[in-house]
């Protein structure tokens, strides 16, 4: 009974529940471990429009979760985080809906003379597997690393639930998790890498992931997206 009044006042307080924990908060273990949230739940800071000092009015907050509103015609496009990380473990809970398409982006350079978020950054894919528009490759599906590696399908949940994810790297190691499962493993910037890119819609692109430290993206690819429990922990040095 304890138990559950508990759950009952956090609840009252916040108004989220993941397996009977609140959302977007950190444990004193994770405090501990260094890890800090990039989203408080309720507000839209910490992040800001791709190359603009602030956020477009079709980001919004609902129910815990940061939320592309597609239904807003203005203020579109890509977010960014305000801080870069490199050597980093990023956690996130991510759910797209029927439809919809959008992605993780990281290492993304803010600023001049790039156009858009993925001219720089590697992308972990968010997309609706079996309702999407246009027919898709396994290297397009959730989870994936864009056009790069494929996940195994099977691995994601439908579109409307929620996903767990999280992008591993360190020292070039790349690991990329959903659900609890090893989705992608690779090693960044060796022959094989270039390899892959070179096969890939980046070859064009001459510093798509060149640089070890970037900002995390948020894609707009017009359809409806929702994040939260968004942590981050430097792997720098460790």
């Amino acid at each position: 009974m304890k138990k559950i009044n508990i759950f009952l006042i956090a609840f009252l307080l916040t108004g989220h529940f993941v397996f009977g924990q609140t959302v977007n908060t950190l444990s004193q273990k994770e405090k501990k471990q260094g890890w800090e949230l990039l989203f408080d739940g309720k507000s839209t800071v910490g992040w800001h429009s791709f190359k603009k000092s602030g956020i477009g009015e079709a980001w919004k907050v609902k129910d815990g979760a940061l939320w592309l509103d597609v239904s807003e015609k203005n203020g579109r496009g890509d977010i960014v985080s305000d801080r870069s990380f490199g050597d980093f473990h990023f956690t996130f809970e991510w759910r797209v809906a029927p439809k919809s398409n959008s992605g993780i982006i990281f290492l993304v350079q803010d600023r001049e003379p790039y156009s858009a978020t993925w001219h720089t950054g590697p992308e972990y894919q968010l997309i609706d597997n079996d309702n999407y528009p246009s027919s898709l490759t396994p290297k397009q599906m959730s989870a994936s690393l864009y056009d790069l590696i494929a996940c195994p399908k099977e691995y994601v949940k439908p579109a409307g639930e929620w996903n767990t994810g999280g992008i591993k790297l360190k020292k070039g190691k790349l690991a990329m998790y959903v659900n609890g499962k090893l989705a992608v493993s690779t090693q960044l910037w060796d022959a094989q890498w270039q390899q892959l890119v070179s096969g890939s819609k980046f070859v064009e692109e001459k510093d798509f992931a060149r640089e070890p430290k970037g900002r995390f993206a948020i894609q707009d690819h017009g359809g409806e997206v929702m994040m939260r429990n968004m942590k981050v922990r430097s792997l720098l040095l460790k």
